[in-house]
């Protein structure tokens, strides 16, 4: 049996209210910390993760440069502890909108430093391009992007949209904690078992049922009918001023995501159309990089955001 994990800097919760939704916060220090040079610290997740995820790496920010700084994670709508408001599909511009008003709402006058893993990655790079005014430094953790789709493809998606939303597929459930332990191990063998074991109960909840329940709406594993239009998304990449600072795990394979359907060539040509970007590659690390190398990852956040 491995030692528990313990908490270097505990977080408390937060419940803000944001368009049409409830979002959870999970804040490390307050507003009081964050100054012009060290300014508030916005954490995303990505999909099918929650804000808690980020744990570890603020652990190992403070052990870096003691509980100086402001940080906040948040939980997607639809994800951990925020409700998804009843929705049949989730897509960026509502993600783009809820984070503008929980950056509004956390440093309604000053700018942020914004993180985002994956999903989350992908939402930051578009809102720095959109509001380049309220983003100081940016930082994309495997946020790829995803394959183009065409116009011909439009009649297809819609229609499998339309099938899925007769016999949606529910999350798995778990007879227990620790099997929700042993599922986040098997979905990334590098993740310790002492921080699987204390993130089970954060990503899973027990329900009346007596099961461990994924904090997650069952709508996120729908087709989206909403095509991706990669020129769109690289019209707001264009637009970004904030100095950006793109990490990636070595050990990542990206065929395993998209097989084909979106070279490693394509995405190179989609970050070099980004005005400001420094890059780096950690080493025993794959796409959960602030599971598998928390302290590489805090390390590189505290030299880039200073």
């Amino acid at each position: 049996m491995s030692l528990a994990y313990t908490e270097l800097r505990p977080a408390r919760t937060r419940l803000v209210p944001v368009r049409t939704v409830q979002y959870q916060l999970r804040e490390w220090g307050d507003a009081a910390l964050a100054t012009a040079a060290r300014p508030t610290l916005v954490l995303t997740h990505g999909w099918m993760d929650v804000g808690a995820s980020y744990q570890f790496i603020v652990d190992a920010l403070a052990a870096l440069e003691g509980p100086t700084r402001h940080v906040v994670a948040l939980d997607w709508r639809g994800f951990g502890g925020s409700t998804g408001g009843g929705a049949d599909a989730f897509w960026f511009p509502d993600y783009l909108a809820d984070l503008d008003a929980v950056v509004d709402t956390l440093s309604p006058q000053a700018p942020v430093d914004l993180v985002g893993h994956s999903m989350g990655g992908n939402v930051v790079m578009s809102y720095a391009g959109v509001r380049p005014a309220r983003v100081r430094r940016l930082v994309n953790l495997e946020g790829f992007g995803l394959p183009d789709s065409a116009a011909a493809q439009a009649p297809a998606r819609l229609a499998r949209w339309l099938d899925e939303l007769k016999t949606p597929a529910p999350l798995r459930s778990y007879a227990s904690v620790d099997e929700v332990a042993a599922r986040l191990r098997k979905n990334n063998p590098r993740l310790p078992q002492d921080k699987a074991d204390w993130l089970a109960p954060h990503w899973s909840e027990r329900r009346a049922d007596g099961r461990w329940h994924v904090q997650g709406d069952p709508a996120h594993k729908l087709v989206n009918p909403v095509p991706y239009r990669v020129e769109e998304v690289l019209a707001a990449w264009r637009c970004i001023v904030a100095p950006v600072l793109w990490m990636e795990g070595a050990n990542t394979d990206v065929a395993k995501f998209w097989g084909t359907r979106y070279p490693r060539a394509e995405f190179e040509a989609r970050l070099a159309q980004v005005p400001q970007v420094e890059r780096l590659l950690l080493d025993d690390c794959g796409h959960m990089l602030h599971h598998d190398q928390p302290a590489a990852v805090a390390q590189r956040l505290r030299d880039f955001l200073g």
